[in-house]
């Protein structure tokens, strides 16, 4: 089969004046003016590794256990990998600790705009309770960050599976990119939470009918691992040609993150919780995981219709569904339990797929 790339979209490069107008925004505040000749100095290396296409300044030869240990990949993917590699190995271990991941998906806090801290935070933070008394290790993951942090990111998802899925690296190889100044990407300390994790539990709050916008960064830039490239070295790095050929050659589409335990709390105010609940499941099924049952996936609304000013006091006084919530965790924790012993069965999970994806 012919092999064929398809170019004409991307968008011409910029100009030297351009890129300076990009570059010199972030020192907008005038407290900056009396460096004016040294951020002319940095300008001008940034401007250098623009033109040069420094996207990874730093590599070294990728080693035994590639396919071509000769390729120079990034110094700061291979720590993430080697970091992920230990976590799996450690997630393995019949004798290590049980741990489970909460996630608050709210990107509301009070160190910014809202002045207040979210509903999701406060859910999270029963089920974390719930979790420690059930004598499981727990990690937090608060979203939230990405929008009172200093420069802290989750890039967006470039679509490189689309091209071809061995295109698409785990993991993610698309950041940093520090020709394009795409740096300080949170995705390397949240693959390794995930892949540490022996159960997941989501707290997510509705937005517009779906998932926050943090939620979702962090949901498409684990594309990687389901289905993702362990070895860059198979396309050179971003090679189009070459991925599709792998591809088309026969992909095995592997789910790096298959058999961990997942739960699910999503709640709203007026609209769009079930299909929130469902989309959040159905995509956490996809990927291999495998949900602790009814009582872990939940979706509630908390004050319906009501103002959002005393939405907090309203849960309050939902002394039910700060119960679910505990339910929720414990069910998870069940989950995992049984997982480890191998109690917990999840049939189908051995099946050869006809449609592999």
């Amino acid at each position: 089969m012919n092999v064929d790339v398809r170019k004409g979209q991307a968008p011409q490069a910029h100009s030297r004046e351009e890129f300076r107008e990009r570059f010199r925004a972030r020192f907008f505040d005038p407290a900056f003016r009396s460096e004016d000749e040294a951020i002319a100095r940095l300008e001008e290396i940034a401007w250098q590794g623009y033109c040069g296409a420094r996207k990874s300044p730093v590599t070294k030869p990728a080693g035994a256990g590639f396919a071509d240990p000769a390729h120079e990949l990034s110094v700061q993917w291979m720590d993430t990998s080697r970091r992920l590699a230990a976590a799996q190995a450690r997630w393995a271990q019949a004798g290590t600790p049980s741990r489970v991941l909460v996630i608050n998906a709210s990107p509301r806090n009070d160190g910014t705009c809202p002045g207040e801290m979210s509903k999701s935070f406060r859910l999270a933070q029963i089920a974390r309770e719930t979790l420690a008394g059930a004598g499981l290790e727990t990690d937090f993951l608060d979203l939230s960050r990405l929008a009172s942090d200093y420069d802290r990111h989750i890039h967006p998802c470039k679509g490189c599976v689309s091209t071809a899925m061995p295109l698409c690296h785990w993991p993610c190889s698309c950041y940093p990119n520090h020709e394009l100044s795409q740096v300080n990407d949170w995705m390397g300390e949240i693959y390794e939470q995930w892949v540490g994790a022996h159960g997941v539990l989501l707290v997510a709050p509705t937005h517009w009918y779906t998932v926050s916008s943090p939620l979702k960064l962090m949901m498409d830039r684990l594309v990687c691992a389901d289905g993702g490239n362990p070895d860059p070295t198979t396309t050179h790095g971003k090679t189009p040609k070459e991925a599709k050929a792998l591809e088309l050659a026969g992909w095995d589409y592997p789910k790096h993150l298959a058999g961990r335990a997942y739960g699910v709390v999503v709640h709203g105010d007026v609209a769009g919780i079930e299909n929130t609940r469902r989309v959040l499941s159905d995509w956490l099924d996809w990927m291999g995981l495998i949900d602790a049952g009814p009582a872990a996936r939940l979706d509630r609304y908390i004050g319906y219709y009501e103002p959002y000013a005393t939405s907090h006091a309203t849960l309050d006084e939902d002394t039910a569904v700060q119960e679910e919530v505990r339910n929720a965790a414990r069910a998870l924790a069940q989950a995992v339990s049984e997982l480890r012993e191998g109690r917990l069965s999840a049939p189908g999970k051995d099946l050869k797929r006809p449609r592999p994806k």
